[in-house]
């Protein structure tokens, strides 16, 4: 099997690198909280909260991490969007690149928590 893995990436022209256990979990995670930010923006879902829950609940995430959109708050979402443009220009994939939504709250030092309560106030 790791020859044909090796074939494959010769073939294409990918460089092989060790990946970091850090990369991997990043590459995993932050498209989960990018399309978050997006359905966030699209009215799916009104609070970032709802998302979390979904994610709890639904999908078993570790509650001791509080869902994807608060653990966005707590890694801070300058950072997020900082690897997903990264990654985005790494790979090509426009799809990784950070959301409007998620963009906007980074650049100004904002959290998905603000969002909460603004919903709230509505």
């Amino acid at each position: 099997m790791q020859g044909i893995i090796e074939g494959v990436s010769q073939k294409l022209g990918i460089q092989r690198r060790q990946i970091s256990q850090q990369e991997i979990a990043e590459r995993l995670i932050y498209p989960m909280i990018n399309e978050g930010a997006r359905i966030l923006e699209e009215g799916i879902a009104a609070r970032p909260g709802d998302i979390d829950v979904v994610w709890l609940y639904g999908y078993n995430w570790p509650a001791w991490r509080g869902g994807p959109m608060h653990h966005a708050d707590a890694l801070g979402l300058a950072h997020v969007a900082e690897r997903l443009a990264a990654y985005a220009a790494q790979t090509g994939d426009d799809s990784l690149k950070p959301a409007p939504l998620l963009a906007k709250l980074a650049a100004e030092g904002g959290s998905f928590a603000v969002l909460k309560a603004e919903a709230k106030a509505a």
